[in-house]
């Protein structure tokens, strides 16, 4: 998709706030979905519900929450191609006091390789394919058609903006855009970290009675890995929370008996990384969740 590749600047053309939410139209006519931030690029809610973080969302408000909304309705969630909603009652006030425009690069199947400073320009020069470029208050956008998974801080001031992520419209940019090639995908891609050992606290002694243990019976263990990794893989949001309650459930079930073992653990901290998390986070939910159940 090259939606972006049509559109051109305009002489003379206003770049006041008062011009967003034109901005913001001509965009959506492309099949860019769009929605208005806020001073220190921060996304309005757009329902009562959701102001001021009040549904549960993080605080800057850049990751959708737990709202009780049709769809989650702030952050890249909100954006959207349809006119109805941008000129809508819920946005309207937003687009009077905004002060930039986004957009949804994932959304409308590109990628920005957002540049933050001059030695990451320079990088980018060395290293990568040319494309479209956008400059930008530090650095530059470079935006390539395909979308991919975004990722923070993949070397110094470099991140990935493609799906469930949002970047600032700042112009169309100059240049041709080019196909998203194999050497940006490769900077999300690490080497597995390694697992650390389980916890000694997790081998615990038996249940007074010493009878044996029903957690024992491989089905029953399996079953209930198998359901804590799906739950944590099939997390839209709140993620973080969603780490720590299963490794909480699971612990709940299996963490007094001696049943668990470093194998279950990898495959619940595999799932978590493959959310995004750290394996520093992961560690700590985990130690959390011994100390919340006195193991």
């Amino acid at each position: 998709m090259n939606q972006l590749s049509t559109i051109r600047r305009v002489p003379g053309q206003k770049s006041a706030l008062g011009s967003h939410l034109n901005v913001a139209l001509d965009l959506t006519q492309r099949g860019v979905p769009v929605l208005p931030l806020r001073a220190g690029k921060v996304p309005f809610g757009n329902c009562p519900a959701c102001r001021d973080n009040a549904c549960g969302g993080r605080p800057n408000m850049k990751t959708p929450g737990p709202c009780d909304c049709p769809r989650p309705c702030h952050a890249w969630a909100a954006a959207t191609t349809d006119p109805a909603t941008i000129t809508g009652p819920a946005w309207v006030p937003a687009w009077r006091q905004a002060a930039a425009v986004a957009y949804h690069p994932g959304g409308t199947g590109l990628t920005v390789v957002d540049l933050d400073h001059a030695d990451a320009v320079a990088w980018a020069r060395r290293s990568l394919p040319a494309t479209r470029t956008v400059p930008t208050t530090r650095g530059e956008h470079w935006i390539y058609r395909g979308a991919m998974q975004s990722a923070n801080a993949v070397r110094d001031g470099v991140d990935i903006k493609s799906t469930m992520v949002y970047a600032r419209w700042l112009g169309p940019g100059n240049g041709t855009m080019t196909d998203l090639p194999d050497a940006v995908r490769a900077l999300i891609v690490k080497e597995p970290a390694p697992v650390r050992s389980a916890p000694r606290s997790v081998t615990v002694p038996a249940p007074v009675g010493g009878g044996d243990c029903p957690h024992r019976v491989p089905t029953y263990l399996d079953r209930g890995i198998a359901m804590a990794e799906q739950r944590i893989t099939q997390a839209s949001s709140a993620v973080h929370a969603t780490v720590y309650r299963t490794f909480l459930a699971v612990l709940s079930a299996h963490g007094r008996c001696g049943c668990l073992t470093e194998t279950h653990m990898a495959r619940l901290f595999a799932a978590a990384q493959a959310k995004g998390e750290s394996l520093r986070h992961c560690t700590d939910a985990w130690a959390n969740a011994l100390t919340r159940l006195g193991l």
